[in-house]
């Protein structure tokens, strides 16, 4: 027996009510999977009766594991008969003692997925410049795949230039002390990349190989490392050797090497047909981005805090994992920055919310516009999948899990909603 009394703010309390036999089978339950490790004088392990056991313990012994016994599937089989669709973990309570012979009660606090108003959605006004290609930016595509194909020369007869590769060796030090990174021996830098602080680069220009010389900078107010932001560093440095970049001419050899054409013409209209496909793929996506905006700001709907709890976590383990991709674990990363995962945490809070709103506004666009992820829809995208990850398709969708269909099917329904929004709004 079950019951969901509301607590505002999409939070409801659910109550369920497990009668006295089924929580005593789960006290049975208890015992016969822990009876191997209990033990009392004069029985042998694992052989002790279990009314010996309720004698010299008590049957409360078990009360906490049988609770974890029946819980799980007593509350799963209450929100679906009360039809909740649940934001958020639950939090569980006991609703006075555990009586023996008397049916036991228990609240679950959780939040429930808000019920959205929408405002204007349709008929919205299309904020979109028109996309073009221009000569210039041809050429500074031409100029990156240049870019891409110098090779480097070594320089031996002048001094370092911006532009240059110079292999240095650095010390650092801050108040004639040297800290943790501030040490470094072949390393290769990239003059004019901004990859040192402040004018670190500036000043190995016009230095000649063999030079060992002084470089004097200020760490920003805002570094990451707290015990240096702000305080003026001085790093000796040994230029070791200079390389620059030797480009290729932009003729119609240089076609023939980079691309499928005999010509540079024919290459550079290759060129502006892909930035052209570029431009208004991500111009699409600005609108659509833009026109989601106007409909966020529009809607009205409750947003519980442990629903956005959950998205926050879900975020904050999707920014690790991909960490972790990169070969960087999460706390070494912290103490870089000094951050810490409660500061992360509430960094990624309003993006959360943002998530959450804009999924539960799509949602309920297409709730609104009967729009629908058909099996043939699901089936394509599946088709789709496949092909991204170089899978057989029969393979994938054998993986491919109940709940997996509905998050693909969800999507599906976000992107048929922000087309909706798309094509019904006017230029």
């Amino acid at each position: 027996m079950s019951n969901v009394e509301s607590l505002g703010g999409s939070m409801v309390k659910l109550s369920l009510e497990i009668s006295a036999e089924d929580f005593e089978k789960a006290i049975r339950d208890v015992y016969n999977k822990q009876k191997k490790q209990i033990s009392i004088p004069g029985f042998r392990k694992g052989k002790v009766p279990y009314q010996m056991v309720i004698r010299m313990y008590g049957k409360e012994v078990f009360y906490d594991d049988a609770l974890n016994e029946i819980l799980p599937d007593a509350y799963a089989k209450a929100v679906e008969e009360e039809g909740l669709e649940v934001m958020s973990r639950p939090t569980p309570s006991l609703d006075g003692e555990i009586k023996e012979g008397e049916p036991i009660k228990v609240n679950f606090e959780v939040a429930i997925k808000p019920e959205v108003t929408l405002g204007e959605y349709k008929g919205l006004k299309k904020d979109q410049e028109p996309v073009e290609v221009t000569d210039e930016d041809v050429q500074a595509e031409l100029e990156r795949v240049q870019n891409q194909n110098a090779r480097k020369i070594d320089v031996t007869d002048r001094a370092a230039q911006m532009d240059d590769t110079v292999n240095i060796d650095y010390l650092g030090t801050v108040d004639g002390e040297a800290f943790d990174g501030g040490q470094a021996e072949g390393y290769d830098l990239k003059l004019g990349s901004h990859s040192f602080i402040d004018t670190f680069e500036d000043q190995i220009v016009g230095k000649n190989i063999g030079e060992n010389f002084d470089v004097n900078v200020t760490f920003p107010a805002e570094y990451h490392a707290a015990d240096l932001a702000g305080k003026a560093a001085v790093f000796n440095v040994t230029l070791n050797s200079i390389k620059a970049d030797e480009k290729p001419e932009l003729d119609d050899e240089f076609a023939k090497d980079v691309s499928e054409f005999d010509t540079l013409d024919e290459y550079k209209e290759d060129l502006k047909k892909n930035l052209l496909e570029r431009k208004q793929k991500q111009a699409e996506a600005d609108l659509k981005n833009k026109l989601l905006d106007q409909v966020v700001e529009g809607a009205s709907m409750d947003m519980p805090a442990p629903m956005v709890d959950e998205q926050v976590e879900e975020m904050y383990n999707e920014y690790a994992q991909n960490m972790r991709y990169q070969g960087i674990d999460m706390e070494q990363y912290m103490k870089y920055t000094g951050t810490t995962r409660e500061s992360l945490l509430e960094t990624i809070r309003p993006d959360a919310e943002r998530r959450l709103k804009e999924n539960l506004v799509l949602e309920a666009i297409a709730k609104a516009e009967s729009l629908e992820a058909s099996e043939e829809d699901i089936d394509a995208e599946i088709t789709r999948m496949a092909e991204m990850y170089g899978m057989e398709k029969d393979k994938l969708t054998e993986n491919i899990t109940e709940s997996m269909r509905k998050d693909i099917a969800a999507s599906l329904l976000n992107t048929k909603a922000l087309d909706f929004l798309v094509e019904n709004a006017i230029d």
